[in-house]
Parts: structure tokens; C-alpha cells; sequence
């Protein structure tokens, strides 16, 4: 059965460790991508993208070319918007990587944050509804990353978490409007 990458419209066989690093390379082979595809491959409108970037949440484009921590910006903001406000999600992307519109200051680069979402999400569900699955399966997805600085790697620990959660909220929602409309 397939299933849609989260934040995404592309569809894949399913998720599993590795897949969204595997279509992330095969995109960006040949280097950035175009505002129509962000569209594409997001479901977003082009204004939209656009007033993320007007407001500082997503770096301008460089030479009308989206890279690929640009893209995963777009795709993660676009995955939790279903279920935090814009505001949380600026604060919750703040707190990993500090300035919103400044890579320099990143614990972790986009892409890799998403990569390692996607992940999370794909070993058993994450954990999800059980603290110490959720930890034990954090800590795994998290095992070789290098912190750049003391109390990095607690930091995307508890980043990772709150993404999970927004997931499940997510899909819980989506489930419970499913069985809603079955009622009518």
C-alpha cells in the first residue's frame, strides 16, 4: 500500500529508515530545485513558500533554486502546520537551530532533521504511546549523530519527540474525521 512521505505529496512504497535520504539524493543530484517543483512535491501553493520566505521562516532561494535543507525546511513546517500553530513551529525549529533564516548557527542541517524524522516514525511507529519506546527509539535514530556543542544532542532528542507527537496528532486527527464521515 502506498503512502505519502510526510509534509509531502510524494508517494512511497512505504516508510522505512532511509527512504526520504534515498529521494532527497536522487532530487538534488543535479543540485537545486525550482519553486514549481517545491509546489509540486509539497501540495503548497507558490505564494505560500514565498511568504514563508518574506517572514524569515525558510532562507531566500539562491539563484531561484531551492536546496535541499530549503526544501526540508518547507516540507517539516508543511508536515506540522496539520497540528501546531506557525508560531510553535518556528519556536520549536528556533530552539535546534537557532535563526530561522541563518544555516550558520544549525545544530543540524534540515534535510537531516527530516531524514531522521522520517526514521524515528518508521521504527515501530516511533514509540509513540509509550515513553520509554519513544526514548529507546530516539537514541537509535539519534546514535551517530556528533554534537557541535554541549547539550545538542538532548536538544534534538527533545525536537524529535515533539515532531513524533505532531505526527500522531496528525494522523489521529485524520482517522477520527475519517470514521466522522462514515457517519453521514
Amino acid at each position: 500500500m502506498a503512502t505519502t512521505l510526510p509534509g509531502t505529496t510524494i508517494e512511497v512504497s512505504g516508510i522505512t529508515k532511509g527512504v526520504s535520504r534515498s529521494l532527497f539524493d536522487g532530487m538534488f543530484a543535479a543540485g537545486g530545485i525550482t519553486l514549481a517543483q517545491v509546489s509540486v512535491m509539497t501540495g503548497l501553493e507558490p505564494y505560500l513558500i514565498q511568504n514563508w520566505i518574506k517572514r524569515g521562516f525558510v532562507s531566500p532561494p539562491m539563484k531561484r533554486q531551492y536546496s535541499k535543507n530549503q526544501f526540508a525546511r518547507i516540507v517539516i513546517i508543511n508536515m506540522l502546520r496539520e497540528s501546531l500553530h506557525l508560531d510553535r513551529i518556528c519556536k520549536l525549529l528556533s530552539y535546534i537551530n537557532g535563526s530561522l533564516n541563518d544555516e550558520s548557527d544549525d545544530l543540524i542541517g534540515d534535510s537531516e532533521l527530516y531524514h531522521m524524522y522520517v526514521d524515528l516514525i518508521a521504527i515501530d511507529g516511533g514509540g509513540m504511546g509509550d515513553s520509554r519506546a519513544m526514548h529507546a527509539s530516539v537514541q537509535q535514530v539519534i546514535g551517530a549523530y556528533e554534537e557541535p556543542m554541549p547539550g545538542a544532542r538532548e536538544r534534538l532528542a527533545k525536537i524529535l519527540q515533539v515532531m513524533a507527537h505532531a505526527h500522531f496528532a496528525t494522523l489521529s486527527r485524520q482517522a477520527a474525521e475519517e470514521l466522522l464521515s462514515r457517519l453521514e
